[in-house]
Order: C-alpha cells, then sequence, then structure tokens
C-alpha cells in the first residue's frame, strides 16, 4: 500500500461529533485521496479512500 502524504491537507471535523469526549472523526478531502482520522488521536493512523470509494461510501451511508 503507498502512503499518502496528507501533511498539508485540511482537516475538517465531522459535524456529528461532540464535545464531550465522543467519537470524533476528522476528514480530509485532496483530488488524490480521502484521509479518515480519530480527532482524539490524530498520529494513531489515517484511514485512505480513493475519491470514487469515498463518493461510494457516502451514498451507501445516504441510502441506509
Amino acid at each position: 500500500m503507498q502512503e499518502r502524504d496528507l501533511s498539508q491537507a485540511v482537516w475538517r471535523k465531522s459535524s456529528r461529533s461532540n464535545g464531550n469526549g465522543g467519537a470524533c472523526v476528522e476528514v480530509a478531502v485532496t483530488p488524490e485521496v480521502v484521509g479518515v482520522r480519530d480527532t482524539k488521536d490524530r498520529d494513531g493512523g489515517t484511514l485512505t479512500f480513493t475519491p470514487d470509494r469515498w463518493a461510494a461510501f457516502l451514498t451507501a451511508l445516504k441510502n441506509h
């Protein structure tokens, strides 16, 4: 698997995240990759998806 450089990416916190220590995720969208990470453990690893796979994931969420 190829490592992606997201050091300059702009991360956006989920609108579903709350400020009381609940489950929080951040997403960064670039032309090549979409990154997803845990807000509370930003150095703990990042899931990456192609933009097409991310769009398919979002579509599946909306349909459920």
